[in-house]
């Protein structure tokens, strides 16, 4: 599809939010495409700085050569690829018209975080209630990642629960995502391009090069063009509704090893701005769907070989009963964020219908009452545990880009 199809920002919002993107990048240590000089990422903290409490995990491993992306192995357009150079001229630099210089110097220009350090709950005081975090758990052990931190870093590369994970955020798209980093039995550790498609965030691995989508969590450029990466249960939640039902959480600390203004957000509101069609970088027309706005917040599931979105509804809880691959589903929605958190309806065997009582996650079987974390807290079944079904939080725009024919569930 040609730039001309591609739908463009007002001139004067670009303006505005280049000094946003300014604020974001530039600070990043990000090279320009007249600097030649790339200031490398310092991945852990200072040595002589106190760490808040750690859990001890193996060390990722950064390969001394990353292999330069083979561009002659697409799936996607590379004219529709977009560099981000950070600078208020010639700010949009297509993959196909990029040096291999530019290229190199906007490589982690936003800096991954490697070898992440947590702290307690307690410890993360300085997260108001209303923040959000994104949230993972596995067994009887729970991380956050406040949205704040991943706003300027957005990738997190971690072993949680000894397993190879990527904690993948991007504030255009709103688009919060946990991906297994096995793939075919190798380990991939992931970076950033500073490259956008669809106005979504392009990751890169350093093992091949190769560029990734992190909507649709496939690579779309290079040597793994066409694989996709497992996305593993995962939700966007208000950070006190995440701190009540997980309160041994650990927390994503804001000592990173880089100075930057984690108790603001500079992303709150932007989807206001994309539901007027504002667009910080090109959009496909492919990805404007009239059944819902661009802007409006959805939580999705992988549906057979499709997929299927809910709308979080920001004024009222919900809830939505369906079914993926023969079993039965449950979808629980809560205007706090808004949020949102599915879960197989089935338990030893048995299907469980689920309905709103005063305001409150209730199955109709037992009358027991349900949290958002899948978990029962009251009756009958208090103590059970919901089976998570994997799934992704975005704005409506960037999922329908990643997911042609997606259907809207919940009708």
């Amino acid at each position: 599809m040609g730039y001309s199809r591609l739908l463009r920002p007002p001139r004067h919002f670009e303006i505005l939010l280049v000094g946003l993107f300014l604020l974001l990048a530039g600070c990043s240590q990000a090279a320009t495409e007249t600097g030649a000089q790339v200031v490398r990422n310092t991945i852990q903290p200072p040595a002589t700085q106190e760490q808040p409490t750690a859990i001890p995990q193996p060390t990722i491993s950064i390969p001394n050569n990353i292999p330069h992306v083979d561009t002659l192995m697409h799936i996607v357009p590379l004219e529709e690829v977009y560099f981000d150079t950070f600078q208020p001229q010639n700010r949009a630099v297509p993959l196909s018209r990029a040096s291999d210089d530019l290229i190199l110097s906007l490589r982690d220009a936003i800096p991954p975080i490697h070898n992440p350090v947590y702290e307690s709950a307690a410890e993360a005081a300085w997260l108001n209630d209303g923040d959000m975090v994104l949230g993972y758990s596995a067994g009887d052990q729970a991380w956050a990642y406040p949205v704040k931190i991943l706003n300027f870093h957005e990738i997190v590369n971690d072993y949680l629960a000894g397993e190879p994970i990527l904690i993948s955020y991007c504030p255009l798209c709103y688009s919060g995502i946990i991906f297994s980093r096995i793939l075919d039995g190798e380990e991939l550790v992931f970076g950033n391009t500073s490259a956008l498609y669809e106005s979504d965030m392009v990751m890169l691995d350093y093992e091949t090069g190769s560029y990734w989508w992190q909507v649709a969590g496939q690579a779309i450029v290079g040597e793994l063009a066409g694989d996709k990466l497992q996305v593993l249960p995962s939700r966007m939640a208000a950070w006190a509704e995440w701190r009540e039902t997980h309160p041994d959480t650990m927390v994503l600390s804001r000592e990173t090893g880089y100075d930057r203004n984690y108790d603001q957000d500079p992303f709150l509101g932007f989807d206001q701005s994309v539901n007027q069609g504002r667009f910080i970088f090109p959009v496909s027309p492919d990805a404007l769907d009239d059944r819902l706005n661009p802007g409006d917040k959805v939580l999705t599931i992988q549906s057979g070989e499709g997929a299927r979105a809910y709308l979080l509804d920001p004024e009222l809880p919900k809830i939505f009963h369906d079914q993926v691959d023969g079993r039965q589903i449950v979808v629980f929605s809560s205007p706090e964020g808004p949020a949102g958190s599915v879960y197989f309806a089935d338990l030893d065997g048995t299907e469980h219908s689920f309905i709103l009582n005063r305001g409150q996650f209730t199955d109709e079987e037992t009358g027991s009452i349900w949290d958002l974390s899948g978990r029962a807290i009251d009756g009958q079944l208090e103590g059970t545990q919901l089976e998570a079904v994997p799934s992704k939080v975005s704005f409506w725009f960037a999922i329908v880009a990643a997911e042609p024919g997606i259907e809207l569930g919940g009708k």
